[in-house]
């Protein structure tokens, strides 16, 4: 057991997790890492892959090695987002060796190859895997993390969410633009801190609400495409950018005021420094 501070962060494997998972064990967190991809190389059903059919580089051993590399302590449990007793199951083992979570960061999504599907061709299959995956897995892994974080007197929870759950696509899906599903479920995503810091805020939990931008991810290229890039304009910050800034809402004195409303991660890096040798492209 530590008795340290503890970060749980879901979606590790790569990206935006595995960057923000690298950024709080080098704050001192001991932290515990979750996804589906446990080994490189490993399939599972609904999985994104590359232009070439392969499964996208990435995975909990990788990650946890470069924590371990980097002289951090780190717990992988593997966890499927579309499996209740799953999510659950890792919530424990968390909870089982570490005794406390201090940070959690809702960073996983479901992320099939169906997901921006054009509405004419979305299947009610995918929706109900987006409700599980956006609106089910969050609730079940926050709740179960939560009586733990009001015995210990508080806890930060932090939720990734986009601008696809609140604004309109640039392009029409399949032409470079997410579709109904994946602003949907963004859009469930956006709704759970306010809450959480409504009705348990006086009892020390404090909740953000997380939107990275558009960021150079393997996932991002992987299901909107080159030309969805293009169509963004803007350029793409690289993953450690929104990892520093979760970690510093997670840490900061002045982070609290931030609650309540949408978080622009690379606004909020340029405007406190959180980041001092990134600029955003142009």
């Amino acid at each position: 057991m530590s008795a340290g501070r503890v970060a749980l962060i879901t979606g590790a494997s790569r990206g935006i997790g595995r960057e923000t998972a690298l950024a709080f064990a080098r704050a001192g967190f001991a932290v515990a890492i979750s996804a589906r991809t446990v080994a490189e190389g490993d399939r599972h059903e609904h999985m994104v892959c590359d232009a070439s059919g392969e499964p996208l580089c990435g995975s909990l051993d990788g990650t946890a090695r470069a924590i371990r590399d980097a002289g951090g302590e780190v717990l992988a449990v593997p966890m499927d987002l579309l499996d209740d007793r799953s999510v659950q199951a890792a919530a424990a083992a968390v909870l089982d060796r570490f005794g406390r979570v201090d940070v959690l960061v809702n960073n996983a999504i479901y992320q099939g190859a169906d997901l921006n599907a054009p509405l004419l061709e979305l299947r009610l299959e995918t929706l109900r895997r987006v409700a599980q995956g956006y609106l089910l897995a969050p609730f079940l892994l926050t709740r179960a993390v939560l009586d733990a974080m009001l015995a210990q007197g508080g806890g930060v929870v932090i939720n990734v969410t986009s601008g696809a759950g609140e604004s309109d696509p640039p392009l029409a899906a399949g032409r470079g633009g997410w579709g109904y599903a994946y602003g949907a479920g963004k859009a469930v995503v956006s709704r759970l801190s306010g809450v959480l810091s409504t009705e348990l805020g006086e009892r020390g939990i404090r909740a953000y609400t997380v939107n990275p931008g558009v960021v150079a991810t393997e996932t991002l290229r992987a299901t909107i495409g080159e030309r969805g890039l293009l169509a963004l304009r803007h350029g793409a910050a690289p993953p450690a950018v929104p990892a520093a800034v979760m970690l510093w809402l997670a840490t900061a004195e002045a982070a609290p005021e931030l609650q309540k409303r949408t978080i622009d991660a690379q606004r909020l890096a340029l405007q406190r420094g959180i980041v001092p040798d990134w600029r955003p492209a142009r």
